[in-house]
């Protein structure tokens, strides 16, 4: 997908098959429909670190394809806010991370703009945050209010047992099998979080395809043993 230009790429596991929807169905039946077309003004999508809003954002643009942007802020801020320019000229515009420029002035200024923009010209504003729009620190009132007509989504945390299950789904993506039991030790021994957790089975992915070698608990334990000391 072109992304104007600004070189970014998207994730290859960022899709929505591989995305466990346990708890957050409605969020997902919403994204894969705006990602397909259907109208609206987008949604503002919140939720705790390393909870998949990144995943979700850019399984939108990959299922959008050329009619979507994906503008991580996390990376971008030091760029300052004209990379915000000629982005309405999309139909979804996917802002990852918005609150990073909350309390900025020339952000805040440039992202009424942008929004504006959108709006008039019928497209779809779709962001993340760690916080929902009312306790964004947002300074400019006319933005807060561009944020307050969004619709709101928090992504739900995946308990133990569907942490299990987004492990096992992720490797299928990615052509593995992931025994419960190798999971579960997986999830013992390594950082809960499902960032790390993913960043783990991927490096697990490289050295079970170098070495030949199924996912068995001895063959995790050896590369965990060399990851994490």
């Amino acid at each position: 997908m072109s992304q104007l230009a600004l070189p970014l790429q998207l994730a290859d596991h960022a899709v929505f098959a591989s995305f466990l929807n346990d708890g957050n169905e409605i969020l997902v039946a919403t994204l894969s429909s705006l990602a397909a077309g259907r109208e609206g003004h987008g949604c503002w999508i919140w939720g705790s670190a390393a909870t998949g809003k990144t995943h979700l954002l850019q399984a939108v643009c990959e299922a959008a394809g050329d009619r979507a942007v994906y503008i991580p802020l996390s990376s971008l801020t030091d760029a300052g806010p004209d990379i915000l320019e000629g982005l309405a000229s999309r139909e979804l515009i996917c802002i990852d991370d918005v609150d990073l420029i909350a309390g900025q002035a020339q952000w805040e200024t440039a992202f009424f703009d942008l929004c504006n923009q959108i709006f008039d010209a019928g497209g779809q504003l779709l962001m993340t945050a760690n916080t929902a729009p009312r306790e964004c620190v947002v300074e400019l009132a006319d933005l807060r209010s561009r944020f307050l007509k969004l619709p709101v989504f928090q992504v739900q945390a995946l308990d133990e047992n569907a942490r299990v299950s987004a492990l096992q789904l992720r490797s299928r993506h990615r052509g593995l099998e992931l025994p419960d039991d190798t999971a579960r030790y997986l999830l013992k021994r390594s950082r809960r979080d499902m960032a790390s957790l993913y960043e783990i089975l991927d490096r697990l992915d490289k050295e079970a395809l170098r070495a030949k070698r199924r996912l068995t608990i001895p063959f995790v334990r050896d590369v965990l043993a060399a990851i994490l000391g």
